[in-house]
This record gives C-alpha cells, structure tokens and sequence, in this order.
C-alpha cells in the first residue's frame, strides 16, 4: 500500500485495479525515455533497423536491463524480435493525415531542445 502513495491519483484502496494501473502509466509516462524518438509520417520512411533499435531500446527499458544475463537472453531477444515486427506492422499500416516530415530538420531542432535543457540545466 505504501508504494502506491508514490503514484499520484492512485487510490487508497486496492479495489479498483484499472485506477491503479492508471495511476501508474500515468506517473511512468511522465518518466518516459527521451531517446525512444518517434518512427512515423518521415521522410525518409523509417526502417527495420530503426524499428529494431526502438524496439531494443523498449525492452531495456521495461527489463531494467541494459545486457540481459545469459539465462534471460533468449526471452530478450524474443521480445525485441517480437516488438521489432510489430513495429514494423503499425508503421506499414499507419495512414499518415499531414505532409511528412524532414528527419534532418527534426534532429536538428531536437538538438536546439538539447542544449537549451542542458543549459537551464547548468545555470
């Protein structure tokens, strides 16, 4: 029960596990991962390597594991295996509504949002 006062909006109570649960993405997405980058409606159209490093860098994420032991890397790599096609499907799927984007562009403002964090950052 103490660990759930760490999540905001989690309830009291244990009765009602999908506020539970709401609370807790809430609060994790909150926490999310600022190098998983956005796959989709680029031009050029991402491909099965980037879907692979996203789906590596997903794994590692909810693992908690950066190099999984031997014992667990079957199951790992399974999983980015897995995640990688799945990946692979949605974006194939996808129907993009606005014009695609320029990955060199968003990499370069993305490098500006960088540095303007790093310097409030230092300051």
């Amino acid at each position: 029960m103490a660990r759930l006062a760490r999540f905001p909006g989690a309830p009291q109570a244990l009765g009602s596990w999908s506020a539970i649960v709401a609370g807790i993405v809430r609060h994790e997405a909150a926490r999310m991962c600022r190098s998983i980058q956005p796959l989709h409606n680029y031009e050029p159209p991402a491909g099965p390597d980037e879907a692979r490093a996203a789906a590596l860098q997903y794994v590692r994420k909810i693992s908690g594991m950066t190099r999984p032991a031997r014992v667990n890397q079957a199951a790992f790599d399974a999983a980015v295996d897995t995640i990688a096609a799945a990946t692979q499907g949605l974006l194939r799927d996808l129907v993009a509504t606005a014009p695609p984007r320029d990955r060199t562009a968003e990499r370069q403002r993305a490098r500006v949002r960088w540095e303007q964090r790093r310097e409030r950052g230092a300051a």
